[in-house]
């Protein structure tokens, strides 16, 4: 068993701003696992909101080496615990969760949805999202990509209501929105009344993590619209503490540890009548692909982080104005385009 690390820079088509910050170019982690000429991929970006730079990440990574020839006599959901204990990194041990995946499902020839034992029917669209801008700018980024059933768009500042209500005048499709904790209760509750009435389908994530569990259970009851929990959701024991303070749940597989985990989540959501969502962060089509396969689990997917890069430096899994289009190649069916070196720290440019 190798591990081989392919460092990427992600370039995007536009600045990409939410209410905590901008971001034109995104480094990203591909992990390698190769055994017997077989490859799978995972992948995870650096994130300084929750403290994981790509060196932090190599360095978890560096240290379990030794135990990667586990992955080949057993499965990645039954290796998961040990090796969250030996990385001591979350977002380390996301890819290496999806990569040990994806090869364990190219070693039996299926896809990662039948390694699972899902179905691939009824999968709902993808959103697109449109990131924090002056409002003409955002208007272009909407048409853009027309066509698309649902559009997510990033709120958190002082002129929220007529960003959507400018939106809106160019597009009958859905709406949902993400303030990314920046409002109030109060914000909330007058947003929540104007924005069901243009066609807004639900706000992710309004409150910081850290409001008081008053406040999110208040929202709970009385907004007018549901509320998802996005940061209030980053590892599996979140699922049972979201309850009655959120209608749902935004899972993102860097925060929660990878697809085993997030297995686990979707399906404790689902057995507590939440509405289920899988997100991403900007990313290459190594991390939207594994991700994709969870959607027979879910009501919400917010899965266009690869759509919004200028260059990507894999292919996989495609959306067509929101449609997922799987490849149909075992595993995960990503791919890098090119082969870097087969050094420990390649480059995808």
């Amino acid at each position: 068993m190798k591990m081989i690390l392919h460092e990427c820079q992600l370039p995007l088509c536009h600045p990409f701003a939410i209410s905590r910050g901008t971001t034109t170019m995104q480094r990203s982690l591909v992990v390698e696992l190769e055994h017997e000429g077989i490859s799978g991929f995972g992948e995870v970006t650096e994130n300084s909101y929750y403290g994981y730079t790509l060196e932090s990440i190599r360095s978890s990574l560096a240290n379990i080496e030794s135990f990667l020839s586990q992955y080949i006599a057993h499965s990645p959901a039954d290796l998961w615990s040990e090796m969250k204990d030996r990385l001591q990194n979350m977002f380390a041990l996301s890819a290496l969760d999806m990569a040990g995946h994806d090869l364990h499902a190219r070693r039996q020839g299926l896809q990662l949805y039948e390694s699972w034992r899902l179905a691939w029917k009824q999968i709902p669209a993808s959103s697109y999202t449109i990131g924090i801008a002056p409002i003409p700018k955002m208007i272009r980024k909407l048409q853009e990509q027309p066509g698309w059933d649902t559009y997510k768009i990033k709120l958190g500042t002082p002129e929220d209501i007529a960003i959507v209500e400018a939106l809106r005048q160019h597009t009958t499709a859905a709406f949902r929105v993400d303030a990314n904790c920046a409002w109030t209760v109060k914000q909330t509750m007058e947003n929540a009344d104007a924005l069901v009435e243009l066609g807004v389908e639900f706000i992710e994530q309004p409150l910081p993590a850290n409001a008081p569990e008053a406040d999110h259970r208040e929202l709970f009851a009385k907004a007018s619209l549901p509320i998802i929990a996005d940061e209030n959701c980053l590892e599996d024991s979140d699922v049972e503490k979201c309850e009655g303070k959120f209608h749902g749940v935004n899972i993102k597989l860097c925060k929660c540890g990878g697809l085993t985990p997030a297995l686990k989540m979707l399906q404790e959501a689902r057995s507590r009548s939440m509405k289920t969502m899988v997100g991403c962060m900007i990313e290459s089509s190594i991390g939207i692909s594994a991700a994709a396969h969870l959607c027979p689990l879910l009501d919400y997917v917010d899965l266009d982080g690869a759509v919004l890069l200028k260059q990507d430096p894999a292919v996989g899994v495609v959306l067509k104005q929101g449609e997922i289009q799987l490849s149909g190649r075992p595993g995960s069916g990503a791919r890098l385009k090119t082969r870097p070196s087969t050094s420990s720290a390649a480059a995808c440019f």
